[in-house]
């Protein structure tokens, strides 16, 4: 897929377009304010897409399903898919280091292209855009219990049982080369077993341990 598919040539030819492509490193007239607008801009879209497609889920499921959608990895993806980086300019550095393939700034740029898209044609254009960009993945949009993380889905387990929410404890933190490692046990209510896990953040360990817990709960009679 090519941006030339969807982008027509005086878009293409605009200033605002070769805006969106430009990275920090390349001048001043770069696209980080493009991206403030763009960011804003992608919520709302997918928001409202979201709102009249999923009518029947409450406010969570939109918030989770929005979170996956315009996450900078989704829209990483995205922009490779399209070939953006092969339209970016980069300064020297990035240009050598690869940044045309770099997710934040991939992500960045396909923000801005949807802000360089509204202030050259409009709201509509801009919204025609998004859904472009979005199709394959809003025509195979995944479950809400699919973008559940380890944490929340053994919490609802767990709350269903008429268990307490489990706890997360904090039992280690240490630096090893270079490194800092978090050890985290998660507690779970009348449960023997121990789940602890050792990552390279709180956060992931925290996931990992509930992730041990929801497998070993999940096995046992409710």
């Amino acid at each position: 897929m090519q941006l030339t598919d969807i982008l027509d040539e005086p878009f293409r030819s605009s200033d605002y377009f070769r805006q969106a492509l430009t990275h920090r490193s390349a001048g001043a007239h770069n696209n980080e304010r493009l991206e403030y607008l763009g960011d804003a801009l992608l919520g709302f879209f997918i928001a409202e897409w979201l709102f009249h497609r999923y009518t029947g889920h409450p406010e969570g499921d939109l918030t989770r399903l929005r979170a996956h959608l315009v996450r900078n990895d989704t829209l990483a993806e995205i922009a490779r898919e399209w070939d953006l980086g092969r339209h970016m300019s980069l300064g020297p550095g990035e240009l050598k280091s690869g940044g045309a393939q770099q997710s934040s700034i991939l992500a960045v740029a396909l923000e801005a292209l949807i802000a360089a898209m509204y202030l050259s044609q409009g709201l509509e254009p801009a919204r025609k855009l998004v859904m472009d960009l979005y199709s394959t993945r809003l025509e195979r949009m995944p479950s809400v219990d699919e973008l559940k993380d380890a944490k929340t889905k053994l919490q609802e387990l767990l709350q269903s049982r008429g268990l307490d929410v489990p706890r997360y404890v904090l039992q280690e933190q240490v630096r090893k080369s270079g490194d800092e490692l978090f050890t985290v046990e998660c507690i779970v209510q009348g449960c023997r077993e121990q789940f602890v896990v050792t990552g390279k953040s709180r956060r992931l360990a925290e996931q990992d341990a509930a992730q041990l817990a929801l497998a070993y709960v999940s096995g046992q009679e409710s």
